[in-house]
């Protein structure tokens, strides 16, 4: 480092011949026929270097330049393994050029790792309910205390297999019913149709902070039922003169609720990282 004390070892390698993470995510719109479009993932180099810029939006039409992939039904998960493999690992100047490559077979075999990915997913993308319907709740109405119907059950029907599973392509693996309440899963084997997704003890912390949050602003007056993540944080935090949205609110307990919510997902990043090396995302 700076004071000439040694951190540990660094490998550089060379990537010919190699393909890379965008290549693989790119297979995964085969998958994505006949689903409706739930977002869109810009999807920038194969480098540590654009972790800032991928990002999750609603549509493709919000991106400045917009490349990448639409997320749907089909590729919903590779799409939130892509996007927590991009972010659950900090950037810095040692890694900055390492690529993310094409991965081998062990994620398709491993629920919980498919599952981490999409808690983390759940609780960090852009998505905003003013470019259209918002699919990405994570809860129900009753888990969150909302005052009306949302327009749109998608993601809890997904995670709890209630959703047609025409053009799914998924091999022979564990499948689980989704719980109630707290629970989020209660383990029982059912025949490979359509996964059920059973969560790990650190993705469930991250949900029961984020519900916290979600019935924390249902209760405030004169709210959109249909808001994401990023509509509440813009409703507590505000905008700046500049259009900018502010850092924290002037609302104490959000802040602290929104702190609880990142710590969750930190300790659910790091959880993540190792597998992101045991599936081939990245070499170490």
């Amino acid at each position: 480092n700076k004071n000439e004390n040694l951190i540990g070892t660094k490998k550089f390698y060379s990537y010919d011949d190699t393909k890379f993470i965008n290549d693989w995510i790119i297979e995964t719109r085969t998958k994505s026929k006949g689903y409706e479009n739930l977002a869109f993932m810009g999807c920038y180099g194969n480098d540590f270097l654009n972790q800032n810029i991928i990002r999750i939006m609603r549509t493709k039409e919000e991106f400045a330049a917009p490349r990448g992939s639409y997320i749907t039904q089909g590729n919903l998960i590779e799409c939130c393994i892509y996007f927590a493999v991009r972010k659950v690992i900090p950037a810095s100047w040692l890694n900055d050029r390492d690529q993310f490559l094409y991965p081998n077979k062990k994620w398709k075999k491993d629920l919980e790792f498919q599952n981490d990915c999409l808690a983390y997913t759940l609780f960090s993308n852009n998505i905003q309910s003013k470019f259209g319907m918002n699919k990405w709740i994570p809860f129900t109405e009753y888990q969150v205390g909302a005052r009306d119907k949302f327009d749109s059950n998608f993601m809890t029907d997904f995670m709890a297999g209630k959703l047609p599973k025409e053009n799914i392509v998924s091999e022979p693996m564990l499948f689980y019913k989704y719980g109630d309440g707290d629970s989020f899963g209660d383990y029982v084997p059912e025949k490979p149709k359509t996964i059920v997704r059973e969560f790990s003890e650190t993705a469930k912390d991250v949900f029961r902070a984020g519900r916290e949050l979600w019935e924390y602003y249902q209760q405030q007056p004169n709210v959109n039922v249909n808001a994401s993540l990023y509509d509440i944080r813009e409703w507590f935090q505000g905008r700046n003169d500049k259009g900018k949205m502010n850092n924290k609110s002037d609302n104490e307990k959000y802040n602290r609720m929104l702190g609880k919510l990142r710590e969750t997902l930190k300790v659910l990043a790091q959880k993540i990282e190792p597998k992101v090396y045991e599936s081939g995302f990245l070499m170490k």
